[in-house]
């Protein structure tokens, strides 16, 4: 009985291990070691042809330079700002589809928040170059209806940048509001209402606290991917986009400074984990919770 008990657990752990060596190769391979190589290539200064030696010069070159605090700051900001409009915009919509229709009517509307991300981003982006850009759809239809005398420049600006990232960014925040708006039991609601509670009310006392993890899951997904996003920025905002993963790319392809480049990121990744820490604190969620949201 007792050698049958073991066989038991050793082939549990066996099968367990079978079934998470995909996972860990993966992670490793793509991850972790690729991590640790640009870790130890921050650390690194290059003293002469193929002559290194341990430096921390590549963080002290980001701290004195205003241009990087700069950008940095500017990168940070505008990746909160766009995360708030998606917010904004992605909560009435998952609203609706979650509480407000139903059957096939719900599941159109999902599938047409679903359908630009058929198609890939370099795509979409160029989409909107084509409707904003100055000889584009947008500003000759604006001619048209007399709202402006000529055609417009509508690339090139911030308020594009947000639009851009906004787009590629709001399938990400519905679905785990949907997700949250699906659970919510409606006669909390109707009792609620039933007892006086205003609009304003419910929305803050039930749907909000209700809705919190799959709130604060869509934040984090979206913030990160708009922090760490490239190619929406540079192409609507131009060199003017003043993003901070341009800085990036810059030192690693254009410039040879894979030191600076490493340290660089690192520093991008550190930004986006204290400001995740701290939007959970102050959600007072757990980061276990959130990610079942996700």
């Amino acid at each position: 009985m007792t050698n049958g008990a073991a066989t038991a657990r050793l082939a549990t752990r066996l099968s367990l291990f079978l079934l998470l060596a995909p996972a860990v190769l993966w992670l490793s391979a793509l991850i972790l070691i690729p991590h640790m190589d640009l870790a130890l290539l921050s650390f690194r200064e290059r003293i002469g042809p193929r002559q290194y030696s341990l430096s921390v010069a590549q963080y002290r070159t980001f701290f004195i330079e205003p241009l990087y605090w700069h950008i940095f700051v500017r990168t940070a900001v505008m990746s909160l700002v766009a995360t708030a409009l998606t917010l904004l915009l992605a909560f009435p919509v998952a609203w609706i589809i979650a509480k407000v229709l139903s059957g096939r009517a719900s599941s159109l509307l999902f599938v047409i928040c679903l359908i630009p991300f058929w198609i890939s981003e370099t795509v979409r982006t160029l989409g909107w170059m084509i409707l904003l850009r100055e000889s584009g759809v947008l500003p000759h239809f604006l001619v048209r209806l007399g709202m402006t005398e000529v055609p417009i420049e509508m690339l090139y600006h911030d308020a594009t940048i947000l639009v851009g990232l906004v787009y590629t960014s709001l399938l990400f925040m519905v679905v785990p509001l949907v997700g949250s708006f699906e659970s919510l039991d409606n006669s909390l609601i109707e009792a609620a209402s039933d007892l006086g509670a205003s609009n304003g009310a419910i929305l803050t006392k039930i749907i909000i606290p209700h809705a919190a993890p799959g709130i604060t899951a869509g934040c984090i997904v979206v913030f990160m991917l708009t922090l760490g996003n490239y190619l929406t920025p540079t192409l609507l905002g131009g060199k003017n986009s003043q993003w901070f993963t341009e800085q990036i790319y810059t030192q690693f392809i254009t410039r040879f400074n894979w030191e600076q480049g490493a340290a660089l990121g690192f520093l991008l990744l550190a930004l986006s984990t204290l400001l995740v820490w701290a939007g959970l604190k102050l959600s007072g969620q757990r980061f276990a919770d959130v990610m079942r949201r996700a």
